[in-house]
């Protein structure tokens, strides 16, 4: 191995031991954050994710930089990437679509997990407590045990009844 590729080596080390600390270092402030404003557990997580894979992709292109990769070259490869991302979105519009829902159900919905809710349907009204909010599906649990997934598209488009609170997020 050659002095140059020993040193390449070596940052690489620094950049990933950076990336771990940087990760423990946002682990618990933003837990600390997000405890202060009461979100759930859940929330916390997929917050977290998002900044892990923040923080994965400025780790790979840093550690791209050290080993020499031509830049236009990268840029290339993540526009093209980014092109085709796009054109699977725009090909499946409701993923998108439920991403985009389930971002908006998380961040400014008053809709939280263990909420007793019932969705208003013309047809059919939905009544139990909010199990869990993924990225793209509302899970709901009724009071027969039947868990009924929903798409967090169609969820934003109902009309939605907050019946009662977990005792853990009522306000004194």
């Amino acid at each position: 191995m050659t002095e140059l590729n020993l040193i390449k080596a070596i940052e690489t080390i620094v950049v990933i031991l950076i990336l771990l600390a940087a990760n423990l270092f946002t682990r618990n402030v933003v837990k600390n954050i997000l405890k202060r404003f009461a979100f759930e557990f859940q929330r916390r997580k997929i917050t977290m994710k998002l900044i892990n894979i923040l923080l994965f992709i400025l780790a790979v292109v840093v550690i791209a930089a050290i080993w020499g990769v031509n830049q236009s070259q990268l840029i290339l490869f993540i526009s093209s990437f980014l092109t085709v991302l796009g054109i699977a979105f725009f090909a499946q519009w409701s993923l998108l679509a439920n991403v985009t829902a389930g971002l908006i159900l998380f961040l400014n919905h008053p809709l939280r997990l263990g909420d007793r809710i019932k969705i208003m349907d013309k047809d059919y009204n939905i009544e139990g407590r909010v199990d869990d909010i993924t990225y793209f599906f509302l899970h709901i649990r009724m009071d027969n045990g039947e868990k009924i997934t929903i798409p967090n598209s169609v969820v934003l488009q109902k009309t939605i009844s907050i019946i009662t609170k977990p005792e853990s997020q009522v306000k004194p």
